[in-house]
């Protein structure tokens, strides 16, 4: 009885997982820029007396959606959304290059250029791009950076730096714990010069929430499911050890 309980045990484990990943998508169905998490699991026969017919859930790597969501304009010349698939580097939290297409950018106090969450943006240059005191900033599509400094003639531009944007690799790319995304070994990746920008916009969540929903409703069956086969084998244990006692 006890293989039963372990077998019904993996199963409900990866549902609370799983759950926790479609929640977490759920959550985040109006954030800029954001990707859709996929839950991953796989049956693994366990080996050993007797033939392997029962299963357990062993959980892998969970894997990212990709795909662009929505560009919605809003009229807002340091918002940017990244088309052709491509990634702003920023700076993360671990102080390592990691990679997002949340494009709501600001000016911080130390006139750095920083993301929503106050990640710097990086130039190609590998350094955190600076924004001088300035009238007006543009942001043309091959992501370069044009000011007008305070106080100078509306002829008066400079070209401050261009945005680092790169193309990753599916394989070697995943989403950590922090929402970025990071590459194995946390090499920097060089940038692409092909890709695009397009300023006055932001790309919204690409997540599906009716999916999402029904998803959290599937699996909350599911994990019903595996309790009561937990609760069947404690029952069929508890009558087998009547039986015992009888003899």
């Amino acid at each position: 009885m006890d293989k039963v309980v372990f077998v019904a045990m993996s199963g409900a484990r990866e549902n609370m997982l799983a759950q926790q990943a479609h929640a977490n998508n759920l959550a985040n169905s109006n954030t800029t820029g954001f990707k859709t998490d996929l839950a991953q699991a796989r049956a693994m026969q366990v080996f050993g007396e007797g033939l392997p017919s029962r299963v357990y859930a062993m959980t892998e790597r969970p894997a990212t959606d990709t795909t662009t969501g929505t560009f919605i304009e809003t009229g807002r010349s340091l918002d940017i959304a990244v088309e052709d698939g491509g990634w702003l580097a920023v700076i993360g939290a671990d102080g390592n290059e990691a990679y997002t297409r949340a494009g709501e950018l600001q000016i911080n106090a130390a006139n750095q250029l920083v993301t929503g969450s106050g990640l710097p943006v990086m130039g190609n240059g590998g350094i955190p791009i600076v924004i001088p005191p300035a009238e007006q900033i543009d942001i043309g599509t091959d992501g370069t950076i044009t000011i007008r400094p305070l106080g100078e003639a509306a002829a008066e531009l400079a070209i401050i730096d261009r945005i680092k944007v790169v193309n990753l690799d599916k394989q070697t790319s995943y989403k950590g714990a922090d929402g970025l995304m990071h590459v194995d070994g946390n090499l920097p990746q060089p940038p692409d010069l092909n890709i695009r920008l397009r300023s006055g916009y932001l790309e919204s969540s690409n997540v599906n929430a009716v999916h999402e929903l029904t998803s959290i409703i599937s699996l909350s069956r599911q994990f019903e499911m595996n309790i009561k086969m937990m609760k069947n084998a404690e029952e069929n244990s508890t009558a087998a050890t009547k039986i015992l006692q009888l003899g």
